[in-house]
């Protein structure tokens, strides 16, 4: 409504593009890309908005490990406030809770949110709504918790190679599924081999 009302007094995009700039109305809206286009000839105005997809709630933390602040990793690898995660729950685009993702407040400057971004999106639906914490330490190593079963289950995922040790983890996790044995934990540091342990309860 605001693009359009704004459109409506000269009829110029010029002016519709440097609103959006000038109010930030991007970024206050979640907007991740948007495009305006105006047919003279049957008078018509199409916009079309897009929003990225949320994807972890981020904690960034300082040196000493206290906490400063709170973001929603976008899709775009983009951080954004908070009451994002609330809004597209509101709206029925997001259906089940967001997983933790801790970083250091100097990874949020790397490629880390981009690289990130990129993993959490290669993860199967089932397997990215099962995952409630992601860790990446200062050391670029990765440490993903599952809830299976009711439990938790630690998965070490090392420094590299994520999307190719993503691949064995979804085949493990299916098949602990289907046994209803869950285990403690999952070290997929080395790509070549996976080790899995149970606790000596089960």
């Amino acid at each position: 409504m605001i693009i359009m009302k704004e459109f409506e007094k000269k009829q110029s995009l010029k002016d519709v593009k440097e609103r959006i700039l000038n109010e930030k109305l991007d970024e206050k809206h979640y907007l991740s890309n948007y495009r305006i286009s105006y047919n003279p000839v049957i008078k018509s105005l199409r916009i079309n908005l897009e929003c990225p997809e949320p994807l972890a709630k981020v904690q960034v933390y300082k040196a000493n490990g206290e906490e400063h602040y709170s973001a929603i990793l976008g899709s775009n690898a983009k951080l954004y406030e908070p009451g994002y995660e609330n809004m597209m729950k509101a709206e029925k685009k997001l259906s089940y809770n967001l997983p933790l993702l801790a970083i250091s407040i100097g990874q949020i400057d790397s490629d880390a949110p981009t690289a990130l971004a990129s993993f959490i999106k290669l993860m199967d639906g089932d397997l990215r709504k099962q995952v409630s914490e992601i860790i990446l330490s200062k050391t670029n190593d990765l440490t993903i918790v599952f809830a299976l079963g009711g439990k938790a289950t630690s998965v070490f995922m090392g420094a590299d190679l994520w999307e190719e040790k993503l691949t064995k983890l979804a085949k493990v996790v299916g098949y602990v599924s289907k046994s209803k044995r869950f285990p403690t934990s999952i070290n997929l540091v080395n790509a070549k081999k996976v080790v899995v342990k149970f606790s000596d309860n089960i």
